[in-house]
């Protein structure tokens, strides 16, 4: 019996020991690399808000919002949307990590008004990065949060695609509003478009007369700026309470004219220029000049310059000019000094490779005067000599050199010396251009037909993905319109309705009430591919 007892005392003793060996080999695998788990996916959780969202009658300068979690915000300052907008920016933490979002408001509240920060998409938690979107915290000074909404979209006028966001503002009617407030002070509600769908809604409004505006802004104030901004109205009044759904236009206003101060370019040029759209600006020198003066005003292509060339070279201290915009009427002096001559250079359009259709287009700097043909040729590579006609667009200050083409065949075109003159004398130096024909099979072309066109003239427009205009014809009555020798490429069909007849397509203006001329796309881009026509209806609706 004894034995066998001590037996069971040393089966005992080695319980502990045998706890402490299993226990040893836990806390090496606590050290070892840990197997992982499931991702956190869920967003911060509010615990709670103070004072409470959608609090009344509120009178404090700062709320503070727990979360169950880390957070912390990014591009608050891109995201965080106050409507009404305050004068004073509000200041946000936490700046790096925090559980508690704090919100200290710096501006004196309006009375019996309903306040609201929207935070976008800016608050995320800080280890995985889960969003927590479009959280809005609202608060009334008055007794009851406003409720009203109204809802709509904002696209571009001319464009298919609206950049995102645009801000959407709504003014306040009331016995201080004017139009010229969206110039100058912020508005009384702001939102913006929610994605690529260019949908907008406003909230929390109160009953009243507004002024709807929309602004795609360079820099984010809510104030029109007509330079950088494009901006959109609608062209009423709208009472709220609205069931209607808006739709807004974005364009860049073309801005008034206003001239800038001329500068001595050269010996021989003074540049005029200017800013806003003019058919009538013009340049008168007021200062006596010798018999054999002359001068000769050519606007410069592509830029809002009104070029004055002018010979021989002036000897005096400076010229006093007049110019005149419609009813503006300005006097300016322009002080002389030693500068370069411009000499004649050439720039030529559609070099190497062309179509059947295309005409060799030299543009010069200075104003061309003549041509002389006997010294320009034309030849095949074998030297096959090719009749051409040649003469000078003084519209456009080119040189355009025409004649038949085959296809696949290389053309070389010279203009030896004098072969061109320009208002200055000037003569070009030997130069060749060479032209190759891509064959017919290479491209492509588009018969397009209208269906349900009942407003006359109109501008159709083949643009591609940069928007640019690659084709265009002019309608004053429905009729087929085709398009030949299009490069491959994927394109845009754009319907201009042109109302003012002047063959472009017109913004609007805010303040003369003035909405854009109105343009419609192809229902999707096509694909355009060589050696294919298409054959397209554009019905519109």
């Amino acid at each position: 019996m004894q034995q066998q007892h001590r037996s069971k005392t040393y089966r005992l003793l080695y319980i502990p020991i045998v706890f402490l060996f299993l226990l040893s080999f836990t806390d090496c695998a606590k050290k070892g690399r840990p197997s992982g788990g499931l991702r956190d996916t869920i967003a911060p959780v509010i615990l709670r808000s103070v004072p409470e969202n959608f609090t009344t009658n509120f009178k404090n300068n700062e709320i503070r919002i727990t979360f169950d979690e880390f957070i912390k915000l990014k591009d608050i300052s891109k995201e965080l949307i106050i409507s009404p907008p305050l004068k004073y920016p509000p200041e946000i933490t936490p700046l790096s990590v925090s559980k508690v979002l704090k919100i200290t408001i710096l501006d004196t509240l309006k009375e019996n008004t309903t306040y609201s920060f929207n935070f976008g998409n800016s608050i995320l938690d800080n280890n995985e990065g889960n969003l927590f979107p479009n959280y809005k915290y609202v608060f009334s000074t008055g007794s009851y949060i406003d409720s009203l909404s109204l809802k709509g979209t904002a696209v571009d006028a001319l464009l298919p695609e609206t950049d995102f966001p645009v801000s959407v503002v709504l003014y306040e009617v009331d016995q201080n509003y004017s139009d010229s407030l969206v110039l100058l002070e912020k508005p009384t509600y702001i939102t913006t478009t929610k994605d690529n769908t260019s949908s907008f809604e406003l909230s929390n409004l109160k009953k009243g007369t507004y002024q709807l505006i929309a602004l795609k802004e360079q820099t984010r104030n809510y104030t029109f700026q007509p330079k950088t901004d494009k901006i959109a109205f609608y062209k009423d009044l709208i009472t709220i309470p609205t069931d209607s759904l808006f739709e807004l236009k974005l364009f860049k206003e073309v801005p008034d004219f206003k001239p800038t101060r001329p500068k001595l370019e050269s010996n021989n040029r003074i540049s005029f220029g200017y800013q806003g759209k003019t058919d009538d600006y013009q340049i008168t020198l007021l200062t006596p000049m010798e018999d054999d003066f002359q001068y000769r005003v050519i606007k410069q292509p592509g830029r809002d310059t009104l070029n004055f060339w002018f010979k021989p070279k002036v000897t005096k201290d400076s010229l006093v000019f007049v110019t005149k915009n419609n009813l503006q009427i300005d006097t300016t002096t322009v002080r002389f000094r030693e500068l370069y001559s411009d000499s004649l250079r050439l720039t030529a359009i559609n070099n190497r490779w062309i179509s059947l259709r295309d005409t060799l287009k030299l543009n010069a700097n200075t104003p061309l005067t003549a041509i002389n043909p006997e010294k320009i040729s034309v030849v095949t590579k074998d030297t096959l000599a090719v009749d051409f006609t040649a003469q000078i667009n003084l519209k456009e200050n080119a040189a355009q050199i025409v004649f038949d083409k085959q296809e696949e065949v290389l053309y070389s075109i010279t203009l030896s010396d004098g072969a061109l003159t320009d208002y200055l004398g000037n003569t070009n130096d030997s130069i060749v251009f060479k032209q190759q024909v891509k064959p017919t099979a290479d491209f492509a072309s588009l018969n397009l037909t209208l269906a349900n066109a009942d407003e006359f003239p109109l501008l159709i427009e083949l643009v591609n993905e940069k928007f640019e205009v690659v084709k265009q014809t002019y309608l004053e009555s429905n009729s087929p319109v085709f398009f030949e020798y299009i490069n491959p490429g994927n394109y845009f069909i754009r319907l201009i309705m042109d109302q003012n007849k002047n063959k472009i397509w017109d913004p609007g203006n805010f303040l003369d009430k003035l909405a854009p001329e109105k343009v419609v796309y192809y229902t999707s881009i096509i694909e355009l591919r060589a050696n294919w026509s298409w054959s397209e209806t554009f019905t519109l609706k």
